[in-house]
């Protein structure tokens, strides 16, 4: 799947999230309330990460790390289409400014890029 396409079935389960939130407790998440979700997500994922390595035990193996892994991107997703930005726009140009700042970095040592 491109990003584009990835994006899309974000939207149609945040949709279907807002339907459920407005019906069970008659409110939507705000947009600060999708970034404290993925900060949930993210502690989850580091416990997982810590069991992949062997430092701790948490139920659910690789399923569970490859759950946790999709869910934090599809909160970035959905961060990045509430505050409307172009993600892969976004990404290619950060990609670019660090591939032109680490090589430059590189230079100055003498190593080669």
């Amino acid at each position: 799947m491109d990003l584009g396409t990835l994006q899309q079935r974000a939207v149609q389960i945040h949709d279907l999230y807002d339907e459920l939130n407005r019906r069970e407790r008659g409110r939507v998440w705000k947009r600060e309330e999708f970034m404290l979700g993925f900060m949930g997500d993210v502690g989850d994922l580091a416990k997982l990460v810590m069991a992949e390595e062997g430092a701790r035990t948490v139920p659910g193996g690789r399923p569970a790390l490859e759950h946790e892994l999709a869910d934090c991107l599809w909160s970035v997703l959905i961060l990045a289409h509430r505050y409307d930005v172009d993600l892969g726009h976004a990404f290619c140009r950060t990609m670019s400014e660090l591939d032109e700042a680490i090589s430059a970095r590189l230079a100055k040592t003498g190593e080669p890029a």
